[in-house]
């Protein structure tokens, strides 16, 4: 190894030691000593950029000696428990699940809250990470560190953490805004207002619009580091869940229209492959796992190995599925074990029994695609935005095509479309990084339609729609308050 490449893999490790200890508690800890210095991690344009990757290697990998979904935020367990919260999937050992099952049932208490507490824990961790990448960069005076080089990767880190804040508030409501690695102003932390807190991630994400690259030259042509677009994909999203409908409408139809490098895949088996054009990001995970092997985090978790599935698809969510929906044969599996029909999630087709160790990828873990685009502007538009219902409309019906499904009339009211929009929300993203839990919560919606769910009878309430924040915290930082009615 030349010494670059020697002094890389030194900071990498130093990075991830600090990373480490951000988890312990990002509030309180004190800064990490006996480490690399900030002038050292970034002497130059290769070692900075190996702190970034540092920041995505946690977040697809972790900080442990076990990558897995159910080990961070990014890892697949917003998937897991935003299926289980919702009406999408359901833990196949019911009761005997323990502490799953309590999502399932939405009966979680601040005592029971340990899996959902990862999330927490998990999205501070990489905020953590991306701070540090903020200002080592700002602070750095080495003529080595280019200011190319010290502008993009602030870009990166910049819409890492609006990632990041964005899952936080959807999953725990007001949290506290962490905006540097110091520990003098971090140790105690108020929870900062939703609506304070998308202003940031829209900062955020505007700062890392305006100075990240188009393509994906960063990744040597993989979309695994985000680029303009998936700043542009996310500000939509947030537009939207803002209700600023004219900006999550325009957002969209940039990315939409940016076809020399984004297409829907005609082929449904191919959206989630590393080579998809409808991919806008994906995380690389490793292959050196001897159990995950080369497969993502959640075809580990959710494609069956021999046996059953554990987390199985709702009767809600399949019954949803319009006859000949072509995603339902692409998307879903079935197994029969022990005399019991299984449906389970099967997005990404490398699992346990076919993964292989130290082989390429065939699928990396995708967090944003251009789907997503069409049905942003799609409500969008049915909310009011400029556009006219027919562009709506239409954008429904390209993802209605590919599923071999016929198309929608032309003559819908607001009403039909929006209730259409939500529908094809709900097909085309099962199963996937949580849409359908923050769908129903931010139409009003959840109530209504999961109270119903004979699981999750009698409705425990509504305040079950936010999980509680980790008692751990709340113990540590009494500027911290609990969620209400835990």
């Amino acid at each position: 190894m030349d010494s670059l490449n020697l002094k890389a893999a030194y900071i990498f490790g130093a990075l991830a030691c600090i990373l480490g200890m951000g988890c312990k508690k990002l509030i309180e800890i004190d800064p990490p000593i006996d480490t690399v210095t900030t002038v050292e991690v970034f002497a130059n344009d290769g070692l900075a950029i190996s702190a970034m990757t540092g920041v995505y290697s946690l977040m697809i990998n972790g900080a442990g000696s076990a990558p897995g979904a159910k080990f961070g935020f990014s890892m697949g367990l917003t998937t897991i428990l935003g299926g289980m919260s919702s009406d999408e999937l359901y833990h196949v050992n019911g009761p005997v699940a323990g502490t799953e099952y309590l999502y399932n049932t939405n009966r979680i208490t601040e005592l029971t809250s340990g899996t959902s507490d990862v999330i927490w824990n998990s999205a501070y961790k990489v905020i953590y990470g991306t701070n540090a990448v903020i200002e080592g960069i700002a602070a750095s005076t080495s003529e080595a560190l280019h200011n190319d080089v010290k502008t993009e990767l602030t870009g990166q880190a910049r819409f890492v953490r609006a990632f990041c804040y964005f899952y936080l508030t959807n999953f725990f409501g007001d949290v506290p805004m962490v905006l540097t690695v110091d520990f003098n102003k971090t140790r105690n932390l108020a929870r900062m207002s939703q609506k304070e807190v998308y202003q940031q991630i829209i900062s955020d994400l505007k700062e890392a619009q305006a100075v990240l690259p188009e393509d994906y030259s960063a990744g040597y042509g993989e979309r695994i580091i985000p680029n303009k677009w998936a700043a542009t994909l996310l500000l939509a999203r947030v537009y939207l869940y803002t209700g600023d409908y004219a900006n999550a409408a325009a957002q969209a139809a940039a990315v939409i229209n940016h076809t020399s490098l984004y297409e829907l895949e005609p082929d449904l088996n191919g959206v989630f492959l590393t080579g998809s054009r409808e991919a806008v990001w994906q995380l690389k995970q490793t292959n050196e796992h001897s159990s995950l092997k080369n497969a993502t985090t959640e075809g580990h978790v959710f494609l069956p190995n021999g046996g059953s599935p554990e987390y199985g698809l709702t009767n809600q969510l399949l019954s949803g599925f319009e006859t000949n929906d072509q995603r339902k044969l692409a998307w879903t599996g079935n197994v029969v074990f022990s005399g019991r029909n299984y449906n389970y999630p099967a997005k990404y087709k490398t699992g346990r029994s076919n993964g292989v160790v130290r082989q390429p990828s065939p699928e990396y873990y995708t967090t944003l695609r251009l789907a997503e685009a069409y049905l942003i502007r799609a409500e969008a538009i049915a909310n009011g935005a400029p556009g006219g219902t027919t562009l709506a409309i239409a954008d429904l019906n390209t993802l209605r095509d590919r599923a071999g499904l016929d198309d929608l009339s032309n003559d819908l009211s607001q009403q039909e479309l929006i209730t259409a929009v939500a529908k094809e929300n709900q097909i085309e993203f099962f199963a996937e990084w949580g849409h359908r839990w923050f769908d129903l919560k931010r139409t009003g919606k959840a109530s209504a339609v999961l109270s119903a769910i004979p699981l999750k009878q009698p409705w425990a309430g509504d305040y079950q729609l936010l999980y509680p924040i980790p008692a751990s915290e709340i113990i540590r930082d009494h500027f911290l308050i609990q969620n209400p009615m835990y």
